[in-house]
């Protein structure tokens, strides 16, 4: 290794801790930066200087460090220039959002509702490039430097090839996402519900060890451990929506039988409001069920109001994207008191709960985050799936994990995109600093 491939290596590195140790502490002075890296006072203005120039960070104001000495100058993340793309595709909608260096977001859009298992992907792909088109150049006149995106998707993602090998719910197998993207940044593709997760974990509530939940016509979940993600052996750990509820259950589009998306799912809630769900057929030794309303053995269940003493807000926690808005019938009919979406929720919620439980038994979370459709419907499906837990868990744990809502809803797997690129950013400014 040559002397100068040693000190590009080590500039980066630096860059890397010094831009590290600026975020993690909100602003902070060139002397503390020195103090806190263990880097020359000399060295540390270089490497400032080098992250001012290219829009990283940005001087804020004159402090006094203590009570002696010259005032520093507050350096701080710049929202000002660079910026990342979040991308969604989703069975029925199509997201996009620009998010600054300094996790402001800036940009948000997604298109009206679309069905897109009517296309192909390289239609579907078409329109998203639209989309994205017209946010980035509207982030653009805004001053933003878009340098990269990331893509969410419905299905297993191999991480290497950006070959999405299986999306049910889309009709997609082996579909190579990655090539068929023309962007003039990198843009990468990744599961949506790991996306959703690492959104909860940035831009939600930040806690480390948790598990999230993302409701859509799809059901994927996301695993988050000491601030990490766990992806699986090849990536493909999640697929919460199709672990069995009822061995007798529906089919399934993905080939199995009473999978937790024939319950739970987007549309089998809105076919079961409309008192037309098949009921659940629960495995032997299990309580029957009754009409659409399903076998469960923890206790007086709500009905499928909110109950008293409720942790969820009052009106509809999260975000619904302009495609989800078939969601806001529900929550009319919910609100009206109709008795059939009550029991399609209280029959969604006890699947979940029942599903839930295998996951707490398998990955021991500290909690369980409710997100995407389920952010507003909270409030009627919150309690019953905490008390499904509880009934099945209770016996053989100290503490059952807590259920609680996003407040991400809908947005949680485009910011989570956008935030793996600033992650990037974060890890390895030098790159950046190169072009």
């Amino acid at each position: 290794m040559t002397q100068a491939v040693r000190h590009d290596a080590m500039r980066a590195r630096n860059l890397a801790l010094v831009l590290g140790a600026v975020g993690a502490r909100g602003s902070v002075t060139r002397a503390a930066l020195a103090e806190m890296t263990g880097l020359t006072k000399t060295t540390v203005s270089k490497l400032v200087g080098d992250l001012i120039e290219g829009g990283l960070v940005v001087e804020t104001g004159t402090v006094r460090d203590g009570e002696r000495g010259r005032p520093g100058v507050e350096i701080r993340i710049s929202g000002q220039h660079v910026a990342a793309l979040g991308l969604e595709i989703n069975v029925d909608y199509l997201a996009a959002c620009v998010v600054d260096l300094a996790r402001t977001v800036r940009l948000r859009r997604s298109t009206q509702a679309v069905d897109n298992r009517a296309a192909s992907p390289v239609d579907v792909i078409a329109r998203l490039g639209d989309l994205a088109a017209s946010v980035v150049d509207e982030a653009v006149e805004k001053g933003l430097r878009v340098v990269g995106g990331v893509l969410a998707v419905p299905g297993p993602v191999d991480m290497t090839s950006g070959v999405v090998h299986n999306a049910p719910n889309l009709g997609w197998r082996d579909v190579p996402l990655a090539s068929l993207l023309r962007f003039p940044f990198p843009v990468g593709v990744e599961n949506e519900a790991n996306l959703a997760a690492l959104g909860e974990l940035w831009f939600g509530s930040g806690l480390p060890d948790f598990l999230h939940v993302s409701g859509e016509i799809g059901i994927g979940a996301g695993l988050v451990v000491r601030g990490r993600l766990f992806r699986g052996a090849h990536g493909f750990a999640g697929e919460l929506g199709h672990v069995v509820v009822s061995p007798d259950g529906p089919q399934c589009r993905c080939g199995g039988r009473g999978c937790l998306e024939q319950y739970a799912g987007q549309d089998a809630l809105q076919t079961a409001a409309r008192g037309a769900a098949a009921p659940v057929r629960p495995a032997p030794g299990t309580r029957p069920a009754t009409g659409t309303r399903p076998a469960t053995t923890s206790g007086d269940a709500p009905a499928g109001s909110p109950r008293e003493g409720t942790d969820a807000p009052a009106g509809a926690p999260g975000t619904l994207l302009p495609a989800q808005q078939g969601v806001s019938w529900l929550l009319s009919r919910l609100r009206e008191g109709d008795p059939d979406a009550r029991a399609a929720c209280e029959r969604a919620a006890w699947a979940l709960g029942v599903a839930l439980s295998s996951a707490v038994n398998l990955v021991d979370p500290d909690a369980i985050v409710l997100g995407g459709i389920y952010a507003p419907l909270f409030p009627w499906i919150g309690h019953m799936v905490a008390d499904t837990l509880k009934a099945r868990l209770g016996q053989m744990r100290g503490a059952v994990p807590p259920v609680v809502v996003s407040r991400l809803g809908a947005e949680a797997a485009a910011l989570g995109a956008a935030g793996q690129v600033i992650e990037q950013v974060m890890a390895d400014p030098a790159a950046l600093l190169q072009h």
